[in-house]
C-alpha cells in the first residue's frame, strides 16, 4: 500500500453589509480583488424569483454594480432567475437548467456563481457550481433569517431524489457568504421569524451567554425588531461557521451532526405536512419534542426544559402540530420513522444530539421510543391548555 496524507487549506468567508449591489458598495468588489489575476473574472448570477418579486430594482442594479466595478467582474450575461422555495429542489430539470446557463455564459474554474436567495435557491445553484467543471468558485448572498443564521453559511449544497431530502449533492467550501440585512426586510412576518429558532438551536448546544442574551432581548424578537434580528443572524452565523471550522468533521464524515439538533423530527414533520409546516416551524417543534422528550429520560432538569421551551414560545413559535401526531398504515406514528431516515442519512449508527444542559450538548444512539410517544402527547396537552 502506497498512503500519503492530502491536506487541503479552506477559508470560510462571512461577510455582512448592507446594500450589497449599491454602486458605492465595496463588499463585491474588495471579495473579488482576494484572488484577482491577471485576467477579470466572468461572473454568472443566480436570483430566486421570490427575491426578485420583493426587491423589484435588483435585476437592474447587478448590471449596473458590474459596469461599475468592471476592473473586477465581467457579468457573463442577465442574471438568471430560478423559482424559490423547497419546490425547486424537487426537479432535477433545474439543475440542468443552472448546468446549461453555466455552459452558455462560458464560464470556467476562475470565475465565479453568485446565487441570491433562501436556503432552496442556494442548495439548487450551488450545488450545480460545484459540480460544473469540477467546481466554481460560488458565492452564496442569503436573503433569509434561516439562511444568513443557518443554512446559507454551511459548506453544504443538494437537491431532492428518490422523494429524499438531499440525498444528491455535495460538500463545498464557498468563496465567501455575503450576508446583505437588506434582503431581510423584504421578508414577510412567517420568514422573518424563521430563522430565529436556528439561532436558538444552536445557543443551546454551544453558547449560553448567547441564548441567555436572546431571552432579554424576547420581546423585541417577538416583534421582528430589525437590529435584534440583525444582532441575533450574525452571532448565529458566527457559531456555525465557528462549528463547522473548529468541530473536526465538516464534511460529516462522522455519525454525529450536532447542528441538526431537533432535526430528526422536523425533516419528518415538513414531509408529512406536504411542507405546510415550514423548516423553521418544523425545528421549533423538533426541538420541543426533544427537549421534552429529554426531560422524560433524566437527561435534562425541567427547570432548564421550561427555561428553552419558554423561550421558543416568547419569539412566537408553536410547540405542536396536528401533523405530529399521525399514523401510518402500520398504525404506529409516522414521526418515528424520522429516526430511521435520518440514521440512513448519516450512515453509520444512530446519532442524536440532545441537550442535557443551556450550553452543553450530548450524543446517544438510542431513543425510547414509547418516551418519544408520551414526549409528543404532553406538548399536545400544553397547546390544548394554551389555546
Amino acid at each position: 500500500m502506497i498512503e500519503h496524507a492530502i491536506q487541503v487549506t479552506h477559508t470560510h468567508r462571512i461577510l455582512f453589509t448592507r446594500g450589497v449591489f449599491a454602486p458605492g458598495n465595496g463588499t463585491l468588489r474588495e471579495l473579488l480583488l482576494v484572488d484577482a489575476g491577471v485576467k477579470v473574472p466572468r461572473v454568472l448570477v443566480f436570483v430566486d424569483d421570490r427575491v426578485v418579486a420583493a426587491n423589484p430594482g435588483l435585476l437592474g442594479a447587478i448590471p449596473v454594480y458590474a459596469k461599475a466595478h468592471a476592473e473586477v467582474m465581467e457579468l457573463a450575461g442577465a442574471p438568471v432567475v430560478v423559482p424559490g422555495g423547497e419546490g425547486c429542489k424537487n426537479e432535477f430539470a433545474r439543475v440542468e437548467q443552472c448546468w446549461r446557463a453555466i455552459e452558455e455564459a462560458m464560464l470556467d474554474r476562475h470565475s465565479y456563481v453568485l446565487v441570491i436567495g433562501g436556503g432552496a435557491v442556494l442548495d439548487l445553484g450551488c450545488f450545480a457550481a460545484s459540480t460544473a467543471h469540477r467546481g466554481i468558485r460560488h458565492v452564496r448572498l442569503p436573503t433569509t433569517t434561516l439562511s444568513q443564521g443557518d443554512g446559507g453559511v454551511g459548506v453544504k449544497n443538494g437537491v431532492n431524489f428518490f422523494g429524499k431530502k438531499n440525498w444528491v449533492g455535495s460538500f463545498a467550501v464557498p468563496f465567501a457568504v455575503v450576508n446583505d440585512f437588506a434582503f431581510l426586510e423584504t421578508l414577510p412576518e412567517r420568514e422573518r421569524r424563521n430563522g430565529l429558532i436556528e439561532a436558538i438551536k444552536v445557543a443551546m448546544i454551544r453558547d449560553a451567554a448567547f441564548f441567555e442574551r436572546m431571552e432579554g432581548m424576547a420581546g423585541a424578537l417577538a416583534r421582528l425588531e430589525q437590529g435584534a434580528i440583525e444582532q441575533v443572524v450574525e452571532r448565529s452565523a458566527e457559531l456555525h461557521v465557528e462549528h463547522i471550522a473548529t468541530g473536526g468533521d465538516p464534511f460529516e464524515l462522522g455519525s454525529a451532526r450536532p447542528l441538526d439538533f431537533g432535526h430528526w423530527a422536523a425533516h419528518k414533520l415538513e414531509q408529512i405536512s406536504g411542507f405546510a409546516v415550514t423548516h423553521g416551524e418544523a425545528v421549533a417543534i423538533g426541538m420541543a419534542l426533544d427537549i421534552t422528550y429529554s426531560v422524560k429520560k433524566g437527561l435534562m432538569r425541567r427547570a432548564e426544559a421550561e427555561r428553552a421551551l419558554a423561550l421558543i414560545e416568547r419569539i412566537g413559535f408553536e410547540l405542536f402540530s396536528p401533523f405530529l401526531m399521525e399514523e401510518g398504515k402500520s398504525g404506529e406514528s409516522v414521526i418515528l420513522e424520522g429516526l430511521e431516515e435520518f440514521r440512513e442519512h448519516l450512515g453509520g449508527e444512530l446519532t442524536v444530539t440532545l441537550v442535557p444542559e443551556i450550553g452543553t450538548k450530548l450524543e446517544v444512539h438510542v431513543m425510547d421510543r414509547a418516551l418519544i410517544l408520551e414526549a409528543m402527547e404532553e406538548l399536545r396537552e400544553r397547546a390544548a391548555v394554551r389555546s
